[in-house]
């Protein structure tokens, strides 16, 4: 691993909700245990060295959130500014998936390159996508920006996966949907795996408890199992989930602008 090879992660916490635990692990009755309350947290994700800046996913829109009735914390065009995330230079942004809370504000980002698995953008343009079930997660409107993004010839699919830049991969996992991607980080701490949806709760992946919503329940179990194997064979050190509250608490917290909603891990290079 060179210095250009390294990056400093950014968490950003933007959004939050209360809820019970039914409402976000599928089945929960059949584990024969008590429901309680459990919090949810909504996140996206910076990545960044002297040469490069990589966005993670976006954020839920203010339409989306209040149709949702989720609380915001704080706009994601206010933490990119926070953070100096140049919006009008282009940067990359990669789509893990394209539910509401995470595409809800891409349009932020007109002249960005977007990464997405194909089999996200081609279930999502295809003939289920209005199905109740799955369509309750997404906002059309923002389809349209992604549709308007493979028009203009700025939407990048891949099928497996793809290097996005030296020291960040992004991986195609499946199971919450069909193209649910997972991104690999280099960084001086040790490799990043911002999981994304695949592991919205560290609890989830440790009980393989899977998430209410699912488009693939064994490819979410072999999820589970892919990462366990990545982190056992050292392949990757530090799993960010995709909603814990106990995520921030686990790494570097930030000042300034976002104190208590932002946090790093590692030191990008110079």
């Amino acid at each position: 691993m060179t210095a250009s090879d390294r990056y400093q992660v950014t968490i950003v916490k933007y959004g939050t909700r209360r809820t019970v635990r039914s409402d976000v692990y599928l089945n929960h009755h059949i584990y024969s245990e008590p429901d309680g309350p459990i919090g949810m947290d909504y996140f996206f994700w910076l990545i960044r060295n002297s040469e490069h800046t990589i966005v993670v996913d976006t954020g839920f829109s203010a339409t989306g959130g209040a149709r949702r009735r989720r609380t915001t914390l704080v706009e994601p065009a206010a933490a990119f500014d926070a953070l100096g995330v140049d919006r009008d230079a282009g940067p990359p942004v990669v789509i893990t998936h394209a539910h509401y809370d995470h595409i809800g504000n891409v349009e932020l980002f007109p002249a960005s390159p977007l990464t997405i698995a194909a089999a996200e953008y081609d279930f999502w343009t295809g003939p289920y996508a209005d199905r109740v079930l799955l369509h309750h997660s997404v906002e059309d409107t923002e389809l349209d920006h992604l549709r308007q993004a493979e028009r203009q010839s700025r939407l990048r699919t891949f099928s497996d996966e793809v290097d996005l830049a030296p020291g960040v991969r992004v991986i195609r996992v499946g199971g919450h949907t069909p193209g649910q991607s997972v991104v690999t980080v280099n960084t001086a701490a040790g490799v990043v795996l911002l999981a994304s949806d695949a592991v919205h709760y560290y609890e989830e992946y440790e009980r393989s408890m899977p998430f209410t919503q699912v488009a693939n329940l064994l490819d979410m179990y072999a999820g589970f199992e892919r990462i366990r194997a990545m982190l056992g064979a050292g392949e990757i050190h530090h799993l960010v989930p995709g909603h814990d509250p106990d995520t921030l608490g686990r790494f570097t917290p930030v000042t300034g602008a976002l104190a208590g909603l932002a946090a790093t891990i590692g030191e990008a290079s110079r």
